[in-house]
């Protein structure tokens, strides 16, 4: 039964790894948290693509059945009718050209967590630092007895 005892660091250690791997580790629950949001932003980011593709999809269809927003197109890009006449405005061309961003990409960021040789170096200390207080109060106790 004394040495039984002893067993009580190890399961220390061991308790020590696994609680702490679980919480902080590579697939623990706070990399969980970023990843989670992480997947939110890109989420976010689908959203507005499928705006933008709903808004691109649109002017297509308004450019191939409607003659008005093909004529503002056409002036657009400097064309005209047959009996319109353009005065042109140095430096004011490029404030009325309709600009289509294509979108973003977004870049999913790697989760922050703690690695595994760190969790185990602490776990080992931890289990150490058991065995060393439980050894050090036998030896403090049976030093009393005798």
């Amino acid at each position: 039964m004394r040495a039984a005892k002893y067993l009580i660091a190890i399961w220390t250690a061991v308790l020590a790894y696994t609680g702490m791997t679980i919480s902080l580790g590579m697939t623990g629950f706070s990399a969980y948290r970023v990843l989670q949001g992480e997947k939110d932003k890109q989420q976010q980011n689908l959203d507005a693509l499928k705006s933008l593709n709903q808004e691109l999809k649109n002017t297509t269809d308004a450019l191939l059945y409607d003659k008005d927003t093909i004529a503002i197109f056409a002036r657009e890009l400097g064309f005209a009718s047959k009996d319109e006449k353009f005065i042109r405005i140095v430096g004011l061309s490029a404030l009325h050209k309709q600009r289509m961003e294509a979108g973003g990409v977004l870049s999913a960021a790697k989760p922050d967590y703690t690695p595994d040789y760190v969790l185990k170096i602490i776990s080992l200390c931890m289990g150490i630092f058991v065995f060393i207080t439980i050894a050090w109060g036998d030896y403090y106790l049976h030093r009393k007895k005798d």
